[in-house]
Parts: C-alpha cells; sequence; structure tokens
C-alpha cells in the first residue's frame, strides 16, 4: 500500500493484484510493467517475478490498518477484473472494502464485460456502496463499448479514466457515468494527445453535466506537458465530492450527494 500517490486523483494505492496481461493499445506502454519488470530476478523483491499476474492475500488487510480516511486506487498495478483472478478472491477484496467503509476505493479495469457481471451479481437489490466507485479505462473510440458495460453495473458512482488517449473519441453517451478523468500517454515512447480530441471529451462533460478531471498531457515523464487544458485546471470530481476538503481528516467516511 502506498499513501501520498502521485496520482492526481487519488490518495493512496492498495495492490492486493499485481501484474497484467495486455488487452488493448492503452496497454503498449503500460507504466506499471515498465516499473515491475526492472525487479524481474531480484530475489525478495515484491516484483521478483516481474509483471506476472500474482494474487497478494497478505495485502488484503491493508485498508483497515488505515484509520484515517483516504481515498485508495485499488489495483494500480494490475487489473481487479483480470480473467485468472477467480471470483472467490475478487470476493475477498470486496469484503474488505465493504468493512473499512471509511475509506473510497477507486476501482479500475478494461475488463468491463467482467466488472458489470460481477458487480450485477453482488449487488442484485441495492447499488454497489458509494464509497465504492467502479470505473473502465477508454482510449480510443473503439474501446468506447466499455462505456456501456460499465453503465449496466449495479454502481452508485461510475467514473471514465481516458488515459492514455490515443485517438477522437467521438461523440459518447454519459448518461449515468458521474466522472471523466482524462490524459495523454507519460514515459519513453509516448504516444502525442491532440488537443482536440481532449477539447471534445471535455465539451461533452460539460453539456452532459458530467465532472471533468484533466490529469496531464503527458509526455517523456507525467509532468512534462503540465495539466492546463486552454489555460485552465480542470479538477472537477463527482458531485458531493469537494477533493480540496482535506478529507482525509474528516471523523466519518466521505457522503456523496445524489446526482440531480
Amino acid at each position: 500500500m502506498a499513501d501520498n500517490s502521485a496520482i492526481e486523483w487519488t490518495d493512496a494505492t492498495w495492490n492486493p493484484v499485481t501484474g497484467c496481461t495486455k488487452i488493448g493499445p492503452g496497454c503498449d506502454n503500460c507504466y506499471a510493467e515498465r516499473f515491475a519488470e526492472r525487479f524481474r530476478g531480484v530475489l525478495g523483491h515484491p516484483y521478483e517475478n516481474g509483471f506476472d499476474l500474482t494474487l497478494r492475500p497478505e495485502r488484503l488487510a491493508q485498508p483497515g490498518r488505515w484509520r484515517r480516511p483516504r481515498m485508495i486506487f485499488v489495483n494500480s498495478m494490475s487489473d481487479l477484473f483480470h480473467k485468472r483472478v477467480p471470483d472467490t478472491f475478487v470476493d475477498r477484496v470486496f469484503d474488505v472494502m465493504e468493512a473499512a467503509d471509511h475509506h473510497v476505493y477507486q476501482v479500475l479495469t478494461k475488463r468491463s464485460s467482467r466488472l458489470a457481471t460481477y458487480v450485477n451479481r453482488r449487488y442484485t437489490c441495492t447499488p454497489a456502496p458509494k464509497h465504492i466507485w467502479l470505473g473502465v479505462s477508454v482510449e480510443d473510440q473503439r474501446r468506447s463499448k466499455r462505456i456501456a458495460h460499465l453503465r449496466r453495473a449495479n454502481a452508485t458512482i461510475r467514473f471514465l479514466s481516458v488515459e492514455p488517449l490515443l485517438g477522437q473519441i467521438g461523440p459518447v453517451d454519459l448518461s449515468g457515468i458521474d466522472w471523466v478523468i482524462l490524459g495523454g500517454e507519460s514515459g519513453p515512447g509516448a504516444r502525442p494527445m491532440n488537443v482536440n480530441w481532449a477539447r471534445e471529451i471535455r465539451d461533452q462533460c460539460t453539456d452532459q453535466g458530467v465532472s471533468f478531471f484533466f490529469k496531464q498531457w503527458g509526455g517523456k515523464t507525467s509532468k512534462a506537458g503540465g495539466r492546463l487544458l486552454d489555460g485552465e485546471f480542470h479538477d472537477g470530481f463527482p458531485l458531493g465530492f469537494d477533493k480540496e476538503i482535506d478529507h482525509a481528516k474528516q471523523e466519518r467516511p466521505v457522503r456523496l450527494a445524489a446526482r440531480s
């Protein structure tokens, strides 16, 4: 578990699973793989096996040990809904999130169909708890079908991570979506993001009443291009949640207002 995450839209990361396999062009320059593979073969290192998919049950208790509420990105180094992660282990991760409900959890996947199937099986009568945010990654127009899968999931808070944005998404129905994060690719071989692709998504969020967060332009490093889009910072979060408030010092879980 990493506190004080450098990721602008979260506070901490929790990785009960590490490692993954590629599923689309958004994975081509995966930062997590690049980091993990540096340590392949280093005896005793957490990434001794590089980016091979690994279940880490010893990490399941970590969120319960943090008494101060945090916003936690779940599996920044993997994908909880990878086909090789058993449902029984996904159950254990959700059990922990439900029990340690003083935190907000951000669960992000590219395996959108499995997310919808699992969530709807687990939460049949009521939506997933409001402190468990469920999201999918969308890097180009072809992958935008994941949005429909997410909309089908019985969730309270749904979000999109449009990062890295690799092409024009085009018109998109954002009904049922609470939050959109957008960013360009960073790291070696980063592919550039066209400003008009970013503007199109921002404007659709504005028109459809969806909170918008512009993370980065990307480049050689994540900070290389800055965070300004048309001269402005865009730091939106789901309605009822204000990241600028020091929620980490609150005495109770964040309470999210219903969308109007």
